[in-house]
Parts: structure tokens; C-alpha cells; sequence
């Protein structure tokens, strides 16, 4: 298979598992959806990198429904694991590192830590770490490091948002609100329940910018980017955490007028945040 050839078949299965996903949102669906994306695929490599590709989304059904997470399931996200380890230490942060593999490293860090939660009673409670530093190990299940926590978090070059995002500037990885939002979107399936950190820290000290980011890819018609920043909205709204405007009408547009699998996922997933109820007592 050529690589051109294999880049299709990763991306197709990878749109797939996002529909189980949403199906088991929705409350369709059987009960291991994951295992049997794998055990029914013709090419199971890419089904495993399917499982990486939508990272700590394959939780959502539990997170944000009744869903179980299946042994079943787990396996296959622990198989995909083995088969695409990540890397021993994680990447420096953009600009020291490249910003790619930095992205990679947090996303499957939340995986790993939401199957951790979900799979073992034993697993490691990782220590809250909001500078983003090197102190907290990352999730363990079994007794070994299962992704390493990333270093950083992105941040605003604007000094409105304080020190919030102090550390974030002292590691020099600043922007401006347009990239830095399109960067929070990318690390969106970190707008998720218990995943607390640096990430999320950031979005809670920056909801104007995620606002102006969100209604930018709307206009600029990117509806795939503006559904990855709503989430953080509509995370932050069900935090009781002040927003400049509902997200609900703009949830909806997104479901009206965007397509494909990944983007229905996030869409139905920042709808199913607007429903909770996430404020501290």
C-alpha cells in the first residue's frame, strides 16, 4: 500500500470510529464500539491509529452519558498503544519544539488519562499541575507510564488575561488570539470533563479570544475549527465561567450547516456540555 494509499485508509477509519462514537452518544449502538471497530476492519493497523486519531472522544458516551467503557474496549485502546507508542519524553513546547508533535503529546496524554480513570481502580492519581511542568509523571495503568504529560499550555501575547497565563508566557510560546484559538481548538478533546491542567486553565483565562476564534472560523466558513473551539465554550459555560455569547445558537448552526463525522462528534459533544451542570458548589 502506498503512503498516499494508507493516509486514505487511516483517515476513513478514523471518520468511522468518530460515527460509533457519536452512535454511542446518541445511545445507539452496541456496547463495545471501539473492540469492534478493530475486530471488524480490513486493515486493523489503521483501525488502531483510528483510536489515537479520536483520542479521549472515544470517552465522551461515558463522560457525558450512561455509556460504560467496556474491558473491551480498553484493550483495544491499550493495543493501540503498544502498536503506536508514544514518544518516552514528551516534545518541548512550541517554539522551542515543533508544535505538532507537542499537540499529539497532550491529546494522547488525555487519553490515556480518561482510560486510566475508566479501567483501572489502581491507576495513579496524577497531582493537579497548572504550570504545565514536568513534576506530574502522567496517567499509570499497570504500573507504568502510559503517555507522558506534556510541558505548556498555549497562551495569549495580550496582557488582559494576567497571570493566568504567566507561566505559558515565560516559556515564550505567546500568540495572538486568532492562532492561539485555532491551537485551542486542536487540542479540543481536552474540553472534556476531568482533564484538568494547564489547557484547560488557559481556556478558562481566555473566553473572549475563544469567542472571537469561534465566530472567525464561522465567517471564514471553517466550520470544522469552529466546532473544535466551541467545545471550550460550552465546557466553560457548564463551569458557571462567564462567556461573551450563549454558545447554544451557535452549536446548532454548526449542526445544520457542517458535515462529516468528526465535526458531527464535536458538535453533539459541546451540545451535551451545554446541558451539564459543572459549576463548583
Amino acid at each position: 500500500m502506498s503512503p498516499d494509499q494508507s493516509q486514505t485508509a487511516y483517515a476513513a477509519s478514523a471518520a468511522d470510529l468518530a460515527l460509533r462514537a457519536l452512535d454511542a452518544l446518541r445511545g445507539i449502538g452496541g456496547t463495545a464500539m471501539v473492540a469492534e471497530h478493530v475486530e471488524s476492519a480490513d486493515d486493523p493497523k489503521a483501525a488502531l491509529a483510528a483510536i489515537r486519531v479520536v483520542g479521549a472522544d472515544l470517552f465522551a458516551p461515558c463522560l457525558l452519558g450512561d455509556t460504560v467503557f467496556s474491558p473491551q474496549d480498553a484493550a483495544a485502546v491499550t493495543q493501540s498503544f503498544a502498536v503506536f507508542p508514544p514518544a518516552v519524553s514528551t516534545p518541548p513546547p512550541p517554539p522551542e519544539g515543533a508544535a505538532e508533535p507537542w499537540l499529539v503529546a497532550w491529546r494522547d496524554w488525555a487519553t490515556a488519562t480518561l482510560l486510566a480513570r475508566f479501567t483501572d481502580p489502581a491507576a495513579t492519581a496524577e497531582p493537579v499541575d497548572a504550570l504545565g511542568t514536568d513534576d506530574a509523571p502522567g496517567p499509570q495503568l499497570g504500573g507504568g507510564v502510559l503517555a507522558p504529560r506534556p510541558a505548556g499550555a498555549p497562551a495569549l501575547s495580550e496582557p488582559e488575561h494576567g497571570p493566568a497565563t504567566a507561566s505559558a508566557h515565560a516559556a515564550g510560546i505567546d500568540t495572538g488570539w486568532q492562532r492561539w484559538s485555532v491551537r485551542m481548538g486542536q487540542l479540543s478533546p481536552l474540553a472534556l470533563p476531568g482533564l484538568e491542567g494547564a489547557v484547560q486553565d488557559a481556556a478558562r483565562a481566555a473566553p473572549l479570544a475563544l469567542a472571537r476564534g469561534a465566530v472567525r472560523a464561522v465567517l471564514r466558513r471553517d466550520f470544522p475549527t469552529a466546532a473544535r473551539i466551541v467545545r471550550w465554550l460550552a465546557l466553560l459555560s457548564a463551569e458557571g465561567v462567564s462567556v461573551p455569547f450563549d454558545p447554544a445558537p451557535l452549536v446548532e448552526h454548526l449542526r445544520l450547516h457542517g458535515g462529516g463525522p468528526r465535526l458531527a462528534l464535536d458538535v453533539a459533544i459541546a451540545a451535551r456540555l451545554l446541558a451539564l451542570n459543572l459549576e463548583t458548589p
